[in-house]
């Protein structure tokens, strides 16, 4: 009885070919000082969930669905008369993926659910904040093959940010760009 442990193939091509690549390219002395993906945030926030509080169950069950990982309601800060909007109230939901959900999410973003997207040309490589994190901005949940598109009742979007131990705009670039993320290719100023 063999106990090998399930290793997520973008993982062992993170280990293999992205480490020694970015040792190269920015001249790393030390396999410890190449950026990693460190985890990626899914958010979702949920637009009439003031007036139909079911809007936000709907999306948890759907960010559940897609990431394979339970997701969790966000709640507003304070109050806003003028949107109706009491303290407390769920007006959202997140999940956030880390070591193996978090590379197997990014495989099947990658292989399954961006080539869905209609007139899909890349994605845009200014969406850096500058300490290299990335956020993508998704306009709707059916390119995820786990939404069943005849139970859906409302088209809506998501945000989903990559963390990575980068220091620069550059160095996480390069880092998503190994990994296989598909950026337009425009050329840089």
């Amino acid at each position: 009885m063999s106990t090998t442990k399930y290793i997520p193939r973008l993982a062992v091509k993170y280990q293999k070919e992205v480490v020694p690549a970015l040792m190269k390219r920015f001249d790393y002395k030390n396999p410890m000082q190449v950026p990693r993906l460190e985890k990626i945030c899914l958010n979702r926030g949920v637009n009439g969930a003031v007036n139909d509080k079911k809007l936000v169950d709907v999306a948890l069950e759907e960010l559940s669905t897609i990431t394979g990982q339970k997701a969790v309601s966000t709640r507003s800060k304070k109050d806003i008369s003028n949107f109706k909007l009491r303290r407390d109230m769920p007006i959202g939901a997140r999940v956030t993926l880390r070591g193996v959900k978090m590379y197997e999410f990014l495989d099947r973003l990658i292989a399954a659910s961006l080539p869905r997207v209609r007139d899909f040309r890349g994605v845009n490589e200014k969406a850096f904040d500058g300490r290299g994190n990335y956020t993508l901005g998704i306009t709707e949940q059916i390119i995820f093959p786990e939404i069943d598109i005849d139970k859906v009742n409302r088209i809506t979007g998501m945000d989903i940010t990559f963390v990575t131990s980068a220091d620069t705009n550059e160095e996480a670039y390069e880092l998503l760009k190994e990994l296989g993320m598909p950026f337009r290719n425009v050329k840089k100023d």
